[in-house]
């Protein structure tokens, strides 16, 4: 797990910010009540068409299918993110989702453990979860998924809704070696890692 507390490699745009930037920061994180856009997404829009390729993707996994997005529900969505950017040890980006969804997901302290320190076969965990985990894991360490994992995904899920968690894992690796590789700094309201608890050792 990246546990580095090293300066940020990259700073983040500040305002005011130029007109392509804006419109690139706009399109991803509209300014609402003087909340400044993300710090990651302030990263990206150095590159302005980096950041407009990436909004489009980025967009779609993060809408629900009534609105032109993703097949799977959100639980599912914040599950594979939070899962992921933990395996990656991606503090930043698993505190942000942490703090805007986790509620909305339903995750409960035990989960939000788990998550970080634990595994599929937790008690915490419905079959639909630990499948979803199990093939977040298998994904991470392999690159690939076994027979019995793909099985226990199609319980579960269609072949449509599969293949996008499928991208939606890797898409959040790519964010996570972003931000980790940069050292983005992290947002001072985002949740951090929760401490390992002695029966987790």
């Amino acid at each position: 797990m990246n546990t580095s507390t090293s300066q940020p490699r990259s700073t983040h745009l500040e305002p005011p910010y130029s007109r392509e930037a804006q419109a690139a920061l706009s399109a991803m994180m509209p300014t609402r009540d003087g909340i400044e856009p993300l710090r990651l997404f302030r990263t990206f829009a150095k590159d302005v068409p980096l950041a407009e390729a990436i909004t489009q993707l980025g967009r779609f996994m993060l809408s629900g299918r009534d609105r032109g997005g993703a097949a799977f529900d959100l639980r599912t969505r914040e599950l594979v993110i939070d899962r992921v950017t933990a395996r990656c040890g991606c503090e930043y980006e698993w505190g942000v989702h942490v703090t805007a969804y986790a509620a909305k997901a339903r995750f409960d302290e035990a989960q939000i453990h788990s998550i970080v320190h634990g595994e599929g076969r937790d008690p915490c965990w419905s079959e639909c979860d630990r499948a979803v985990l199990d093939m977040v894991d298998a994904l991470h360490d392999t690159a690939d998924l076994d027979d019995d994992t793909y099985a226990a995904l199609l319980a579960h899920f269609d072949e449509e809704q599969i293949g996008e968690l499928l991208i939606l894992t890797g898409w959040y690796h790519a964010i996570s070696f972003f931000a980790n590789g940069l050292r983005t700094e992290r947002e001072p309201w985002a949740a951090r890692f929760p401490a390992r608890r002695p029966d987790t050792d």
